[in-house]
């Protein structure tokens, strides 16, 4: 059995409080009222970790404070219920001058993923999805290559992603393809994704963060 499933285990017999706040929990899932009314998603259409000509990027905020409590509770801690309400906040957004025909989550490796038991990317990404109305499509791109976390290195150390992922082009439709991952750092693995997408053909790219 993974890890996920014993923390998930945990979590269901533990009194639950919520990861940014750390007041009881009711019967509420994920976050208290008060942590979700501050999810407040933030535009921006020109993004200086992005190098591209006009990267249109949405996020929930920056990595600190609730937002990182809770990120770090759906990735560390198990809480798959998070993904939901920080994926549905982050949906509303999205403009619908975007047109998003899908929803891409930036893969894991595979050895990571069966570790962890999950991509939190990927479940993010379904909920974005599903409040958008779009297929979530997690085959689109696929990890060739591991690597360290990019949150835990120095920006000195990070490394060159390029050539990590493979896009497969086919899987999707035609149209805008929203690219989703939970934290962004030095935009290395988004551009990464970005590189692998555009050479596939696939131009029409935006992309949602929920925290920066």
């Amino acid at each position: 059995m993974t890890q996920a499933w014993w923390t998930a285990l945990a979590r269901s017999l533990l009194p639950r409080a919520c990861p940014g706040c750390a007041r009881q929990l009711g019967a509420e899932a994920g976050l208290c009222p008060g942590c979700r009314a501050a999810l407040r998603p933030q535009l921006q259409l020109h993004s200086p970790l992005l190098a591209h000509p006009a990267p249109h990027l949405v996020s929930l905020g920056l990595y600190r404070g609730p937002l990182r409590r809770s990120v770090r509770a759906l990735k560390y801690g198990g809480a798959r219920d998070l993904a939901g309400v920080l994926g549905s906040a982050l949906a509303r957004g999205v403009p619908p001058a975007w047109e998003v025909r899908a929803v891409v989550p930036v893969p894991l490796h595979a050895a990571r993923q069966r570790q962890r038991g999950f991509n939190q990317a990927e479940l993010l990404a379904r909920a974005v999805a599903s409040e958008l109305g779009v297929p979530c499509v997690p085959r689109a791109l696929s990890r060739q290559k591991a690597s360290a976390s990019q949150a835990r290195q120095q920006a000195a150390g990070r490394q060159d992603l390029h050539g990590h992922f493979q896009a497969h082009p086919q899987l999707l439709p035609p149209g805008m393809v929203l690219l989703v991952d939970d934290v962004l750092t030095s935009g290395r693995t988004l551009l990464a994704c970005r590189d692998a997408l555009l050479e596939a053909d696939i131009p029409a790219l935006s992309y949602a963060v929920v925290a920066r």
